[in-house]
């Protein structure tokens, strides 16, 4: 019972969303616990804001190093990131971190970095780590203008990817978005998956107020042919 949280775009919530998951999972009595394989954007003790956030909101004591297996200092497209550090990303090392967390946990909650399509390497990018890691999806959705368009591309960048949407969450990231109910009944017309909750605009992200918005029981929703 593991998911990949991907969004529609970077700053859309993603961080927000799995740290409601965990906190959602932790209530149920299960021991779960964050991954962010990749991030950009670092401080001096070369630790993620994400990440740590990720490692505060699960409830299994695990390293940070095997949360975060790759952290660069400058805030920019991963793989280029990687190359100003003289850096290949690998995911043998990702996938070896997964699989001890994974051990430990009955949850593990893999927040990517960025969209589906980001590079992380000359030849992979984030959808080929869901496919080695052979987790379904969770889309956060960033309620703004333009967010039809790009859930909707995601959600077919997903199916022609062979990746199995298990459910999508709406995110309300503009204060002043108009129309936000009827944006979500076009979505949930379009989007076989589950809509597993919409989190209200949060003036300051709390995981905690999130994870009230979400119903994870409706994850069960799906096969591994896809959502129903």
């Amino acid at each position: 019972m593991s998911y990949f949280v991907t969004g529609t775009d970077t700053g859309v919530g993603k961080t927000l969303i799995s740290c409601a998951l965990l906190h959602g999972f932790a209530a149920q009595g299960k021991r779960a616990v964050g991954m962010k394989p990749v991030a950009a954007g670092c401080n001096a003790d070369d630790q993620n804001e994400d990440a740590l956030q990720l490692r505060a909101a699960g409830n299994v004591a695990v390293s940070y190093g095997l949360i975060n297996p790759y952290c660069f200092l400058p805030a920019i497209a991963p793989h280029i990131a990687a190359q100003h550090a003289g850096v290949e990303i690998q995911f043998a090392r990702i996938t070896e971190s997964y699989q001890k967390l994974a051990a430990q946990a009955d949850v593990v909650i893999v927040e990517g970095i960025g969209g589906l399509c980001v590079p992380l390497n000359v030849q992979q990018d984030s959808a080929d780590l869901v496919l080695e890691l052979g987790l379904p999806v969770i889309l956060v959705v960033g309620i703004r203008l333009g967010c039809l368009n790009h859930a909707l591309l995601t959600v077919e960048a997903i199916a022609a990817r062979g990746l199995t949407l298990a459910g999508w969450v709406a995110n309300v990231v503009e204060a002043d978005m108009a129309s936000v109910e009827e944006n979500v009944a076009a979505l949930q017309q379009r989007i076989a998956a589950p809509l597993l909750g919409i989190v209200p605009y949060l003036p300051q992200a709390d995981a905690r107020v999130a994870a009230r918005q979400l119903d994870l029981d409706r994850l069960g929703q799906f096969d591994n042919k896809g959502a129903h």
